[in-house]
């Protein structure tokens, strides 16, 4: 289960670029380090060597991202790039059911109610990490319509986790 977690935006922009940094350098590192050595090993002076260049890249990249996605992923310097990661796939998760989501809502599901605002504080949150007020301007009357729906209706407004029980329930719908 997701769940939003406050963030300050310039911090998060800060560390997110920082562990960007600290991931392209190793990747560069990488795929020079390989490709010299596979030239090295395999190659012929003077000689084409793209391939073992190509080669070296690609190893590179692959070894990059099992870094990335193994011992890296529990670090504490890469731990706002991966809540982001993972805010943008719980709203990804979201968006691929939102006609039955926006459908429901209008039903008056309350799962799809809880649903929607978990999406819209998480689209709320995204776009302020990513300073994005111009997208985020255009959602405000939608969001305080469905608000006052959820008051309306006695729904609880605070919607901070994502239920995959949620997503099941609106796809069977």
């Amino acid at each position: 289960m997701f769940a939003l977690k406050p963030c300050d935006p310039a911090t998060f922009r800060q560390q997110t670029r920082r562990s960007t940094l600290i991931i392209a350098v190793l990747f560069m590192a990488l795929a020079m380090l390989l490709s010299s050595l596979a030239v090295m090993l395999f190659g012929t002076p003077g000689g084409d060597n793209l391939r073992f260049n190509v080669g070296g890249v690609f190893t590179g990249v692959l070894i990059t991202v099992a870094l990335v996605r193994g011992p890296f992923w529990s670090q504490q310097w890469l731990a706002p790039a991966v809540y982001g990661w993972q805010l943008k796939r719980s709203l990804m998760s979201v968006t691929n059911v939102m006609h039955k989501v926006t459908e429901g809502a209008q039903a008056n599901d309350p799962t799809a109610i809880k649903l929607l605002r978990f999406y819209h504080l998480g689209l709320t949150q995204m776009h302020e990490l990513d300073a994005n007020s111009s997208a985020q301007a255009q959602l405000v009357g939608e969001i305080d319509a469905h608000t006052a729906k959820m008051q309306a209706l006695g729904i609880d407004t605070a919607q901070p986790r994502l239920d995959p029980a949620w997503l099941d329930s609106v796809k069977k719908s």
